[in-house]
């Protein structure tokens, strides 16, 4: 890879642990290596952060854990790093992309003052129906995808109640919401935020590929935790929704290639516009 590819940095918060996440989300950018480059850090394990100069694009990975804890150390240095992002990008002609992914997404909902970040009821796990928000329509990452459009969710927290005052100061946009439960009184959880033009945060893992967690069910301590937790019937629903072209295939293909094509388009035209 040469130095003029642009250069992705991947802010692991896996906490050190082996994760299927990263290697889907290694898959996808490998599938435009033909101009871009990655480097991973280990946030949460080794309080690793990036130069921001030497990066044009950061995907913020999920992560296992309470979003609102850290230990004094790594998550201020995180969330430092996300103000100087921010920064960058008012004082910058170049801006950097940056793409939260669940823990990630929390953590930054959290920082900017958007909403409330609260333990579920119980843990969500498994396929779920994401539906857009009328802003969510005509968001250039979704593009492709239907609404409402499937994906792979695990949290055991979620982020509601949003500050509307707050959104509105920041610019920021709630673009997608968790299904309609009409049997439950707990309100919607809030599935995707446009923070800005070039922050973009999903509370799902758009990087889910439906293979790698098929195979994770093989493994019978899997397989019975979700039954236990969803019930048979709802477990062999998810399996079927698995395989489904139209439903994980589709948004693993779409979302996050949305997302890098966007930010690789924005960054070629604007460095090719300021050496002109």
């Amino acid at each position: 890879m040469n130095d003029n590819s642009i250069k992705i940095a991947i802010l692991d918060m896996y906490k050190g642990e082996p994760n299927q996440g990263m290697r889907c989300i290694i898959d996808i950018i490998n599938r435009f290596n033909h101009i871009v480059s990655f480097q991973i850090f280990d946030v949460r394990g080794k309080s690793e952060l990036p130069e921001i100069k030497k990066f044009d694009i950061y995907i913020s990975t999920g992560g296992p854990g309470n979003p609102l804890e850290g230990d004094g150390n790594w998550d201020l240095k995180y969330y430092d790093f996300i103000d100087q992002l921010t920064a960058w990008n008012k004082e910058n002609n170049v801006k950097k992309h940056v793409l939260f992914i669940c823990h990630s997404f929390q953590m930054a909902c959290k920082h900017f003052g958007l909403a409330e970040i609260t333990k579920r009821h119980d843990t969500s796990f498994g396929v779920m129906t994401v539906h857009k928000t009328k802003e969510g329509l005509t968001d250039p990452v979704f593009e492709g995808l239907s609404d409402p459009f499937y994906a792979i969710d695990s949290r055991d927290y979620q982020v509601v109640q949003p500050h509307l005052s707050m959104f509105k100061k920041k610019g920021a946009t709630i673009i997608s919401l968790e299904k309609i439960r009409d049997h439950v009184h707990y309100e919607r959880a809030i599935m995707a935020v446009r923070f800005s033009d070039y922050f973009l945060g999903t509370q799902f893992h758009p990087e889910a590929d439906p293979m790698s967690f098929i195979a994770n069910l093989k493994t019978s301590k899997a397989r019975d935790k979700i039954i236990a937790m969803k019930g048979k019937t709802k477990f062999r629903n998810m399996l079927e929704d698995l395989v489904d072209e139209e439903k994980i295939y589709k948004t693993n293909e779409t979302l996050i290639p949305n997302f890098l094509r966007i930010a690789i388009n924005d960054l070629l035209k604007t460095k090719k516009t300021l050496s002109n």
